[in-house]
This record gives structure tokens, sequence and C-alpha cells, in this order.
């Protein structure tokens, strides 16, 4: 995915505010080889592509001045009630240099699994974006997981995932192996049979029919 930013020479408080009023977004560039470099971009073209799932998590093409880089998205800040973005930070991508990020999840197939279509159960999700380590080229835009095999009593794990090629998971919080998706039977259980013809009914119904 690509976008166009300009070179910006100001700083400061009064400078950014400047820039905003003009429709233009500040941010910076960092890592790698390079120093930082201070960036402006246009607002309304930044506001529709922080919209897109791939800006967030893809390897982009930066332009400035005619010039080429790859960057991730690192940092955006927002306006606490406006339709405003106040700054971004960007990262440089090191072609060679593995890069850790976060990855949407997508899950499909829940519907046609046993645990909902044959069991009623409820499946949860818990978790909707994955940590990743991997190479730039091998970074994935979104990982996508099926459920049509789910059965009741059996929640997804991470390590019941096939991860795209070249690419591993990073799990913090001390859990090895965490729930990706949870399986709760319906509540209640299942409906009570209705009583054969012939057989005798309960006693409540009895009192009730003598009524």
């Amino acid at each position: 995915m690509k976008f166009v930013a300009f070179e910006r020479a100001k700083q400061g408080t009064g400078a950014s505010r400047r820039l905003r009023i003009s429709g233009r977004t500040p941010g910076i560039v960092y890592g790698g080889a390079g120093e930082p470099q201070l960036i402006e971009l246009d607002h309304n073209n930044l506001w529709h592509a922080l919209k897109k799932e791939a800006f967030h998590a893809s390897v982009l093409d930066m332009e400035v001045d005619g010039k080429e880089a790859k960057v991730l998205l690192r940092d955006v800040q927002y306006h606490p009630f406006k339709q405003l973005v106040l700054h971004v930070d960007f990262q440089r991508v090191d072609a060679k240099t593995k890069l850790h990020m976060k990855v949407p999840v997508h899950y499909k197939g829940a519907e046609e699994s046993p645990a909902v279509k044959v069991d009623k159960c409820l499946v949860t999700v818990l978790v909707n974006e994955l940590e990743v380590a991997c190479m730039p080229s091998d970074l994935p835009e979104f990982i996508e997981i099926d459920l049509s095999g789910l059965t009741k009593g059996a929640p997804l794990h991470l390590n019941d995932v096939k991860l795209p090629k070249g690419v591993s998971a990073v799990v913090r919080g001390g859990k090895s192996n965490p729930a990706l998706v949870s399986i709760a039977a319906p509540a209640g259980g299942e409906a009570e049979a209705a009583p054969a013809e012939g057989e005798a009914a309960p006693a409540d119904d009895k009192k009730a029919a003598k009524k």
C-alpha cells in the first residue's frame, strides 16, 4: 500500500497547530540507519487510509520528495472528540531484519461447525489480533482461521492454528498456548423432551389437568 508524505521543516506545538489548520497532519519516521525524519501528510487522505485494515498491518510504501521507503505505522494520536488525527509515527523497515507486528485475525466457518450446527453452542472470539515475528517479505496482511471443525467442549488454542510460512507467534504474559476461541453450551442445556403418547405426565401437569 502506497502513500505520499512531505518533508516538514518546523517542529513544535505552534507549528503543528498551524499544520492542522491548513489540513495537514504532522508525523515522524524513525528507525533504521537514518536519522528521524519530520514529515507531514494530507489529513483527508490519511484519515481514509487509517480506515483500511491493511494500513495498520502491512509494510507500506512511503514516498517523500520522489524517494520511496518501506515503513510500518507504529502509532496514531487522535483528537479526544473531533474527527482529527493529531500525529502519526512510522518506523523504517529493513528488508534483512525480522520485525514484530500485530496482525488482524479473520475467522470463518463457525456457523458450519458441529459445535454450532449440531450442538447449538455459542462460539466467542477471544483474540482479534496476534503478535507475530517474521521477515518483512513474509508479513501477512491478516491471518485467516477456519472454525468449521469446532466441536463441543473443544476451544481453539494458538497451537491449533497453522500460521503462514515464515511467521511465528509471539506470546506474552506467561501463556504459552492461549485460547483464541471459546465454546459454551447453550443456556439451560437441551430442551426437555415431551412425554410420548400413553406415557404418564409429570405430577404438576396432572394437578393442572384436575383444575
